[in-house]
């Protein structure tokens, strides 16, 4: 089992900027992606970026050049940076995990909120 746990979430002004970490724990080994998903309320779940371990990285089209994803394995922890935020960023964000050799999710945090005010 692999323990998700979100924070960074907030109260920001349009043009702001939030990080968001997510650390990890348990059979971290077995994880090969970690990801940041998002959903606004009335929206389905919807993939933000997502890293692999080697490093390799893939974002959404609604927040390239905006946001960035990193992780230190040192510290089993994944962040998001989060520039330039639009009110239409506003919505619960999750963190997620991938174990190797499958494309399912199968570890989400319990999520944090993000606010964005215009």
């Amino acid at each position: 089992q692999v323990q998700l746990v979100e924070s960074g979430g907030g109260l920001v002004q349009a043009g702001g900027s939030l990080r968001l970490s997510c650390a990890a724990s348990g059979s971290i080994f077995s994880i090969n992606v970690m990801g940041w998903y998002r959903q606004a309320p009335g929206n389905q779940r919807e993939l933000v970026a997502y890293i692999v371990t080697g490093g390799s990285t893939n974002y959404a089209d609604f927040v390239k050049g905006r946001f960035t994803i990193s992780r230190d394995n040192a510290k089993n922890t994944v962040y998001l940076q989060m520039n330039n935020l639009k009110p239409e960023d506003t919505a619960v964000y999750y963190c997620a995990a991938r174990s190797r050799g499958t494309s399912r999710w199968d570890y989400w945090g319990q999520g944090t909120q993000v606010t964005v005010s215009s």
